[in-house]
């Protein structure tokens, strides 16, 4: 069955289905007419290179075609192939040969104009890599769609950090990574810019040792709507995975997070914990967190969640005027601090640094 077929044979998604309760998929779809399948998306722009601007070496390139080796039975059907339905003429491969390991960050810079556009990513790393992939959503269309379903090989170590910066529009983002054995990676994702976002972020782990920290920094302000979804399945023994998510909401926005940890039986020694944590602005920003664990091994090391919702702190705010910042200043340093807590470990001081200059137009938004 193609991608049309096996979407359109769907139903549409029960609204009680924590992926689709807080946007509904008809809100999301780039009609609102979930029997439609636009024909006329068109490719964006797509670039590669190190942070630098300077080329990348052989051993890592982005060909367009499709790879066959990715297996995915954990994302949600109803996204993934709407996307894959909408992006027949943009199927991409990132790949990375087996050994690569690079001094500096690679920028995959995706850019969809002011089009409605898609791309079908697959990424394959090999073993034993070690690098920081920054992936940049750029453009003003009314939708973009982003699937990228990846493979990481045994043993590599590997910050993957995506920005949505796009300047309005509907943002759909599904990522579908499967963590080899004995793989340490670091998934960052830093929202900011369209009016919209829907993301729906899973991480297989079934092999042995595998080390996943998921990072969220959230810059939600006006209007948007902000819905991230994020599920780590632990599949295998001696796996480990931290989800830690900050959302900083102003204006009459609204952030969700929606964070499941499913330990499957067998899954000795595993350890899981999520938190999430909101920062609220103004009196009419909304922010809503739902945690959830679903463990089928009795065998594990831990397993927790948590989450917090709140204001500026009125005593840091004081702390800081009485040092000499003014009311904004001292509430600006307040919200970038907040941010920067998950910002900063997502890779190394380079890709800080980078993040940190990128984000500084979208964190004055938060106060005005």
């Amino acid at each position: 069955m193609n991608p049309e077929e096996l979407y359109l044979s769907l139903d549409e998604p029960d609204n009680s289905d924590h992926l689709w309760r807080y946007s509904p998929w008809k809100r999301i779809h780039p009609t609102g007419n979930i029997r439609e399948i636009p024909s006329n998306y068109k490719q964006p722009n797509i670039n590669l290179s190190f942070l630098d601007g300077s080329d990348v070496p052989n051993e890592v390139s982005i060909t367009k075609e499709y790879s066959k080796s990715m297996k995915n039975s954990f994302s949600d059907q109803i996204s993934m192939s709407f996307i894959e339905s909408v992006s027949q003429d943009s199927k991409f491969t990132f790949k990375v040969k087996n050994n690569t390991v690079l001094e500096q960050p690679v920028l995959l810079r995706i850019d969809s104009e002011s089009v409605n556009s898609a791309i079908n990513l697959s990424i394959e790393i090999g073993r034993h890599c070690e690098f920081e992939l920054i992936t940049l959503i750029e453009g003003e269309p009314g939708w973009f769609g982003l699937l990228r379903k990846a493979n990481i090989g045994e043993g590599s170590i590997i910050n993957d950090v995506v920005v949505g910066q796009m300047k309005s529009g509907t943002l759909l983002r599904v990522d579908a990574i499967n963590i080899g054995k004995d793989s340490q990676v670091k998934a960052g994702s830093i929202s900011s810019g369209s009016e919209k976002t829907k993301a729906d972020l899973r991480y297989m782990m079934n092999e042995n040792g595998s080390n996943l920290r998921v990072l969220g920094s959230i810059l939600s302000a006006e209007r948007m709507h902000i819905d991230h979804h994020i599920e780590i399945y632990h599949d295998a023994p001696e796996t480990y995975s931290r989800l830690d998510w900050h959302s900083a909401c102003g204006g009459n926005s609204r952030t969700i997070g929606t964070g499941m940890l499913r330990v499957s039986d067998g899954s000795k020694g595993a350890d899981a914990g999520q938190l999430f944590r909101n920062l609220l602005l103004s009196k009419k920003a909304e922010a809503d967190s739902i945690p959830e664990l679903e463990v089928s091994e009795h065998d594990v090391v831990g397993c927790g969640h948590g989450t917090a919702n709140g204001p500026v702190d009125e005593e840091q705010l004081f702390y800081l005027e009485a040092r000499g910042f003014s009311p904004d200043d001292a509430k600006d340093a307040l919200i970038a601090a907040f941010l920067n807590t998950t910002l900063s470990e997502m890779g190394s001081e380079t890709l800080h640094q980078w993040l940190a200059e990128n984000l500084q137009d979208e964190l004055k938004t938060l106060t005005t």
